[in-house]
């Protein structure tokens, strides 16, 4: 899988530059550059059909696999929360979290609708502010991997208009970055990335 934006969305303090940051950030993009589909190809090659209608188009939910697999080989702690101060609202899990020297580090993989892609975005702006982390990453796909997922999938061209305002909030140290990521190559040789269920909103 590519990268092609990095978004700091907030930058303060001396964490930023620090070794700690800087080697998570390398086994993040590590870890996405390893997510493949199908899995075990080494590479990502999605089915390049639209995901407006019902049964057509790609899931999402198994897109991150392969990139938790690896972060917890790099000794990431998968479905977790780190400890947050007693009285203060818990936000939830994160599909990882990293405890380094500085404090606690969270990544999350959007699966689910722009509403949701505000909410991980919130979840880790609070748990920030509340002291539970020092950094966050939030993966979400470009405008041209977009296309072919579940509609209305979190995505870039949506969150870009918000990096303002989310960087302006009063965080006194801590880095909150976005990922964006697209595929390598399309075919219609590969098969469809599976959709779940959750609720109502196919996956």
């Amino acid at each position: 899988m590519k990268i092609t934006e990095i978004h700091d969305v907030l930058s303060v303090g001396h964490f930023p530059k620090s070794t700690e940051w800087h080697t998570a950030c390398e086994q993040v993009e590590e870890a996405i550059r390893l997510t493949d589909w199908p899995h075990g190809s080494g590479k990502f090659t999605i089915y390049p059909e639209s995901g407006k209608k019902r049964g057509e188009g790609n899931g999402v939910v198994p897109i991150k696999k392969p990139c938790l697999e690896r972060l917890k080989q790099l000794n990431w702690l998968t479905e977790k929360l780190p400890p947050l101060p007693s009285g203060v609202i818990n936000p939830g899990d994160l599909d990882a979290v990293y405890n380094c020297k500085a404090g606690f580090i969270g990544f999350e993989w959007e699966t689910g609708n722009i509403s949701s892609s505000h909410r991980a975005i919130n979840k880790l702006l609070l748990t920030m502010q509340a002291g539970g982390l020092i950094g966050g990453f939030l993966v979400v796909p470009s405008n041209k991997l977009k296309i072919y997922l579940t509609d209305r999938i979190g995505n870039i061209g949506e969150l870009r208009p918000y990096l303002p305002l989310w960087g302006s909030i009063p965080i006194k140290e801590g880095v909150l970055r976005i990922v964006v990521v697209e595929h390598d190559e399309t075919s219609f040789e590969v098969p469809r990335i599976p959709k779940g269920t959750d609720g109502r909103a196919l996956q």
